[in-house]
């Protein structure tokens, strides 16, 4: 993996009104890297997300994608189309499961779709559903739906917001695995949003933990667990912060 940062972030500001949501003083994501992002709910790492996919602008400062200035309202579509979010509570489009994982081949004119989506189906294992209606499926089974959509057209970059928030153990450990398989295989870069800190201490290579809007500390995994620099981020890991 190289070293390379593909996001650059400097003094970013979100506000929402007069609301702070986010300020990231200074914040690069590598090129080919699995980052976590940890912290409590409301700490900014869904809003971080979507400055990220190029669905937000920041309310001040700059952040750039690949060297060139990421602007919500005018990025090439060339630029969208190399990132991917799949949200916390995805939404899915009226018809069936396989025309949902299929949606983005169709925009993008990819002929010869059905092994690519036959493919992403199998991985998440969502062959037996494939000509199920969307409307019916659970929350687990949505969020599965969501992540074989995003995987199918091969994005640059995997924006992950609590992608296994209602998922049971088995079907966590099976996301796990194909999202590691597409990092490797496609040299992706990935931001993991988790609440679980043991998920994040297994996928991520870097871990970057936000509390009220602002990063507390950002290392290697292993480092950031076993020898947390501030303290705060041992009390995180520790259950001694409440909010």
């Amino acid at each position: 993996m190289t070293s390379e940062a593909l996001y650059r972030m400097r003094d970013l500001q979100k506000r929402y009104g007069s609301d702070f949501a986010l300020h990231v003083q200074q914040m690069d994501v590598r090129q080919g890297e699995v980052l976590g992002l940890l912290g409590p709910t409301g700490c900014g790492k869904s809003t971080l997300l979507r400055i990220l996919a190029g669905l937000e602008n920041p309310s001040s400062g700059c952040i750039h994608f690949s060297g060139a200035p990421l602007v919500a309202t005018a990025l090439p579509l060339v630029t969208l189309r190399r990132m991917t979010l799949v949200p916390q509570r995805p939404i899915l489009l009226a018809g069936t499961v396989r025309l949902n994982v299929e949606y983005g081949l169709r925009l993008r004119r990819i002929r010869n779709r059905t092994e690519k989506v036959d493919d992403a189906l199998e991985q998440l294992g969502l062959t037996g559903i494939a000509s199920q209606a969307a409307q019916t499926l659970s929350g687990g089974q949505t969020q599965l739906v969501a992540l074989a959509r995003a995987l199918v057209i091969t994005p640059d970059v995997l924006l992950l917001d609590e992608p296994t928030a209602h998922l049971d153990p088995a079907h966590v450990a099976l996301v796990e695995g194909v999202i590691q398989r597409f990092r490797q295989e496609y040299r992706a870069t990935i931001v993991w949003a988790t609440h679980n800190l043991f998920q994040a201490r297994r996928v991520a290579v870097r871990t970057a933990l936000l509390l009220d809007g602002q990063f507390v500390e950002v290392g290697q995994t292993e480092e950031f667990f076993k020898n947390p620099s501030d303290p705060r981020t041992d009390d995180f890991i520790q259950g001694r912060i409440v909010y």
